[in-house]
């Protein structure tokens, strides 16, 4: 597969700075090769990845924004399951409550490994934190490195297994993390004069339109100003769904793959399982909107 003839944007890129596989400068690198005209790094809940990279500079070729993902905890009036994350676009990176705001989320990432990492020993599997983090090198440790050191000792055979067997929602070595208050999230990021936006609403759990349009149109009362329509897991009605929904509403569109690198290697940045193609006209309305922002 040639991803570059599907080059445009990809707003949703993880590095080593949180559970990717690339380091920063090696994501600005391999943008360049596929033609990308413009990309956001996305790191879960640390600033880490887009202040590496833009202090190693950008290419002119390449259009960048500051970004991060949050975990944060559904709306209070949200009942469902699912994946709750918060994209925060074109934020200043030096802002001290979003920076306190990811610090907490950090601290629990940290403090929830060990806890992972003993309810796998206590299921007869020998795997230890040290390991995992001398495999992993210098990055903030989650699930997916306790996944590889499991691969490497045989216990699985693929990130998926250990998710599916182990590590997922309710399985036995599941752990619950923390999560941000939702209101607290969107506040920090328009607080730090960034951009709220909805991560991949195909993965949250809802059983009508009607409870989905109204997530949308309260999310949006809280702050929120975009939805993430284009999304390697989305099906083709899904996105149709989620565009009109942010029609509806008055939202920005945005999309990305979701990339890791080798974590999830079907999943190519700009292209994610090689039918995906974000327009560079949404990275275009992103920036005006931005732009529009009162300061």
């Amino acid at each position: 597969m040639d991803y570059s003839q599907h080059a445009g944007i990809d707003l949703h890129i993880h590095t080593t700075a949180s559970d990717g596989t690339f380091t920063p400068l090696e994501i600005v690198a391999h943008a360049i090769k596929l033609k990308l005209k413009a990309i956001a790094i996305t790191d879960h809940d640390t600033l880490a990845g887009s202040s590496e990279a833009l202090n190693s500079g950008i290419p002119a070729s390449l259009e960048f924004l500051t970004g991060v993902e949050i975990s944060a905890a559904p709306p209070p009036f949200y009942h469902q399951a699912g994946s709750f994350h918060l994209l925060g676009y074109s934020i200043h990176l030096d802002d001290s409550v979003l920076n306190q705001t990811l610090g907490k989320l950090q601290l629990a990432r940290k403090n929830r490994n060990p806890e992972i990492i003993n309810r796998l020993n206590d299921l007869g599997i020998s795997i230890s934190l040290d390991e995992v983090r001398e495999e992993a090198g210098n990055v903030q440790l989650g699930r997916p490195h306790i996944a590889q050191m499991m691969i490497r000792k045989g216990v699985v055979s693929s990130i998926d297994e250990a998710f599916d067997q182990f590590l997922g929602t309710d399985k036995p070595a599941y752990v619950d993390k923390y999560r941000v208050n939702c209101s607290k999230a969107i506040n920090a990021i328009l607080g730090a004069g960034g951009i709220p936006v909805l991560a991949h609403p195909g993965l949250l759990e809802f059983e009508s339109e009607h409870q989905l349009d109204d997530l949308i149109g309260r999310l949006k009362q809280m702050g929120v100003q975009g939805v993430e329509v284009y999304y390697p897991q989305h099906t083709a009605d899904q996105t149709r769904l989620f565009a009109e929904l942010a029609r509806r509403h008055a939202l920005l569109m945005t999309g990305g793959t979701d990339f890791h690198g080798s974590i999830h290697p079907d999943i190519e940045m700009g292209s994610g399982k090689g039918n995906l193609a974000v327009s560079y006209e949404l990275y275009k309305k992103l920036i005006k909107h931005h732009k529009s922002k009162p300061i």
